[in-house]
């Protein structure tokens, strides 16, 4: 797939059987519900490493990491862009009455040039709408992308520093609107991507786009350890501010 193509569109929704198993999960413990496109969802390519193309979201892992004592619910539509997002994010998220919602969005935008001022107000409404349920929105940077080298060709050199540029802008705008309002953050980018090059480190690319196992691995060990290693998610409801 070449990188910005949409894929054809499914979802990845792991909540059992929809209202028994909601009820039960508010009635155990809390609920965590991670929330994005392909990247949420776990798609992988075929490659050696996975031959079937199975998905394998950082949910999932993330749930083996704290155990059945919170309940993670996995939304992820693969292709979608940040305005789907919006359009079902009081579906799949407010109402289920999470503590937290873990968000990443914007690298399908990005694929179709949107401008990144475009792409942050269509997370900042998932954010506030989020902040406004007494939800601890999540912003996680979107990650790099993994390309061969390109010094023989100018154009498509000046076409992937354009792209990590506007990776970039997009990122310092969701760090900048996370420490603003003191919200947990997940730097997926930079925990992902060669320091010198900035692009998606090869153990954790997949196509180039989406994540090996070992990237949503790495993923989920980044939302523990900034939600559950060091506090209770119960004591540390990040109240809106």
């Amino acid at each position: 797939m070449a990188l910005g193509q949409q894929r054809p569109r499914h979802t990845a929704k792991r909540d059992g059987h929809e209202g028994e198993s909601r009820m039960n999960a508010t009635a155990n413990g809390p609920i965590v519900v991670c929330f994005g496109d392909s990247l949420t969802a776990g798609f992988q390519s075929p490659s050696s490493d996975n031959p079937t193309g199975g998905e394998t979201p950082y949910g999932a892992f993330l749930q083996e990491m704290i155990g059945p004592s919170i309940h993670i619910v996995i939304s992820g539509i693969c292709g979608e862009l940040t305005g789907e997002m919006v359009m079902r994010f009081r579906q799949d998220v407010l109402q289920r009455r999470p503590t937290h919602v873990v968000i990443l969005g914007g690298t399908n935008d990005l694929g179709w040039n949107a401008q990144t001022q475009d792409i942050l107000r269509n997370l900042v409404k998932m954010y506030e709408q989020a902040r406004a349920d007494r939800i601890v929105p999540v912003p996680v940077t979107v990650p790099s992308i993994r390309v061969e080298r390109t010094d023989d060709n100018q154009d498509a050199q000046r076409w992937v520093d354009e792209h990590l540029t506007r990776r970039r802008q997009l990122n310092e705008l969701i760090v900048q609107y996370a420490d603003s309002h003191q919200l947990p953050r997940v730097d997926l980018f930079g925990a992902t991507a060669e320091p010198k090059t900035r692009l998606l480190a090869k153990i954790y690319s997949n196509d180039g786009l989406h994540l090996t196992t070992a990237g949503y691995r790495k993923f989920a060990r980044l939302v523990f350890e900034e939600l559950f290693a060091s506090r209770s998610p119960l004591q540390q409801m990040g109240k809106p501010t």
